[in-house]
């Protein structure tokens, strides 16, 4: 057998270039894909390549001065009605939304800091 510890350090002292070649040659010979590839050289084997996050959580960490106008805000953003948009905010600090992507996340941030509310993105 191959000495394992000589063949992973060959894979990490690749160019990118090289890695291209490798990931295009065990697709094309032996029908693994290239994100499978990438993992694997990568991480020589030994750790996934790190998990990009997708999906955010946009909290309300405080009301502010203008609590009247982030309670409005709420209400607009999540479809609430008046009642549950002022339980968010009193309830602070809490989730205005969850699951949403990075760009919502940021245009709900930007619209309640305007408002008058300290937003956080998790």
């Amino acid at each position: 057998m191959a000495d394992l510890k000589q063949f992973a350090e060959q894979l990490v002292n690749l160019t990118v270039k090289e890695v291209n070649e490798l990931a295009t040659i065990l697709k094309d010979e032996y029908g693994i894909e290239p994100a499978a590839a990438a993992v694997v050289v990568s991480g020589g084997g030994e750790a996934a390549a790190e998990e990009v996050q997708t999906e955010f959580t946009v909290v309300l960490k405080e009301a502010g001065a203008s609590k009247l106008a982030v309670v409005k805000m709420v209400k607009e953003l999540t479809g609430l009605g008046l009642k549950e948009a002022k339980d968010v905010v009193d309830s602070a600090p809490s989730n205005v939304k969850e699951g949403v992507s990075k760009d919502e996340a940021e245009g709900l941030k930007k619209s309640l800091e305007e408002a008058g509310a300290v937003v956080e993105i998790k």
